[in-house]
């Protein structure tokens, strides 16, 4: 499963994600990651692709309600059947 790295803004702490699906939508990159926990619940969030600088590529939450539900949305009908997301 490939992983990325997320940097809080807040307090600068680097968190690692599983990439559990990706999707595209209006040209922009979108990541559904998890904490990777395999048994049982887990929390999941949407990442946005920003404009890559130097071969680096940078992810922020999307904290759009809007952007969210439409996002969260696509990413419910990609789920395989044993996943359900709530949002």
């Amino acid at each position: 499963m490939e992983k990325v790295k997320f940097v809080d803004p807040q307090t600068d702490e680097v968190v690692e994600f599983a990439v559990e699906e990706e999707t595209q939508l209006n040209g922009i990159k979108y990541l559904l990651v998890s904490d990777g926990k395999e048994d049982g619940d887990s929390e999941a969030y949407i990442l946005k692709e920003l404009k890559a600088q130097d071969e680096e590529v940078f992810y922020e939450m999307v904290s759009d309600d809007i952007e969210f539900s439409a996002i969260a949305k696509v990413f419910a009908e990609l789920a395989d059947e044993e996943t359900k997301l709530v949002y």
